[in-house]
């Protein structure tokens, strides 16, 4: 494969590191971090009038055609920025599942709105106590002409934002179906709960919920995980990178002895390994996202990058912190967000010791 990036996917990267790094300021995250829940609207909204919310949608749904490669650039940019978007949870958990798996009305219905910025998707993968979201134990049962479903799903990425979220279930009739789950319905209890990267995050308590028998989605979950798994990857890239670049810059400047820290050599080899990590993480996740935009499979290539973006992104975001001292876990000071970031994307979806696991059960 080709490592080497189009002109055309530079515009986009540039694009949207230009609109988040005017808009996602350290002074603006401290505002909304204040608030009830980290997400700028109005952000959202400059996204959509940048063409960036449709980038991975089909054209004729108002979007750019692109592919999964070009969302995991944007993706990569929100890590980059700790942007306050629901970008992983709208365009890739929900929108890109629409795309691929949905059926022509259910495209119409979503995939404009996206695209115009008048709505967020989102879709609950993990539940409590089950170590693989490819095996729901969220049940769908038919009731007639619709479903009924119950369970529960933890830590679903901004879902007390949205009004659908699509849900993963286990049917009475053998398979699995991901259902479009309105969160007004009455059977539909959606929490809010704490994170460590303060994204708005939320538990969502299913009880006889109703969809109706077109609201749903035959899809295979594995390929719809991988997805997910390789999106928060390109976000901890992001994330790990700008990290690094934060600790460089700091180490260059801050004098001890009457010169850079940087200039000792414990320092110096702490950075280089640290650098080293962020290459692991860049070339495996482009790999995975690479095999995804050309739509083949990539569940292989997803744990690794998922064990990669775990195990180096934690050491990085360690180092990072190491070296600034004090001020790297200061709340006025940038860096403790990409060390909490780093933390979150380390355990969701599984650590590293279970992508481990999930590469061993493979071979």
């Amino acid at each position: 494969m080709d490592f080497t990036f189009t002109e055309e996917h530079e515009t986009i990267a540039k694009v949207a590191r230009q609109l988040f790094e005017r808009r996602a300021t350290p002074e603006r995250l401290t505002e909304l971090e204040a608030s009830d829940v980290r997400y700028d609207p109005e952000l959202w909204r400059e996204l959509a009038s940048a063409d960036l919310l449709g980038i991975a949608l089909p054209e004729n749904m108002g979007g750019s055609g692109h592919s999964f490669l070009e969302l995991a650039l944007l993706l990569t940019e929100v890590g980059w920025s700790v942007a306050p978007v629901p970008v992983y949870a709208t365009l890739l958990l929900g929108a890109d599942t629409i795309a691929r798996h949905g059926s022509e009305p259910q495209r119409h219905r979503y995939l404009p709105e996206i695209v115009q910025g008048n709505l967020l998707l989102t879709m609950g993968l993990a539940e409590p106590g089950r170590s693989d979201p490819t095996k729901p134990s969220t049940t769908a049962s038919r009731d007639g002409g619709r479903w009924r479903i119950s369970g529960a799903k933890e830590l679903v990425p901004a879902a007390q934002l949205v009004n659908t979220v699509l849900i993963p279930a286990a049917t009475d009739e053998g398979d699995v179906r991901v259902f479009l789950i309105d969160t007004d319905d009455g059977g539909v209890e959606v929490r809010p709960v704490d994170t460590t990267n303060r994204e708005p995050h939320a538990d969502v308590f299913l009880d006889g919920a109703v969809a109706s028998d077109d609201e749903h989605l035959l899809v295979d979950l594995d390929d719809v995980y991988a997805r997910a798994v390789v999106g928060l990857c390109a976000i901890q890239l992001g994330v790990t990178e700008r990290a690094l670049r934060i600790a460089a810059a700091y180490t260059t400047e801050r004098e001890q002895f009457g010169r850079p820290i940087g200039s000792f050599q414990a320092v110096q080899q702490r950075m280089a390994d640290a650098f080293i990590d962020v290459e692991a993480i860049r070339w495996t996740m482009w790999q995975a996202a690479w095999l995804l935009g050309q739509n083949r499979s990539a569940a292989r290539e997803a744990s690794i990058s998922k064990f990669w973006g775990a195990e180096a992104g934690a050491r990085v975001a360690t180092t990072a912190q190491q070296v600034h001292g004090g001020i790297g876990i200061d709340t006025t000071y940038p860096l403790f967000r990409y060390f909490l970031w780093a933390k979150h994307n380390e355990l969701t979806l599984g650590p590293a010791s279970a992508h481990l696991a999930r590469l061993g059960a493979a071979y």
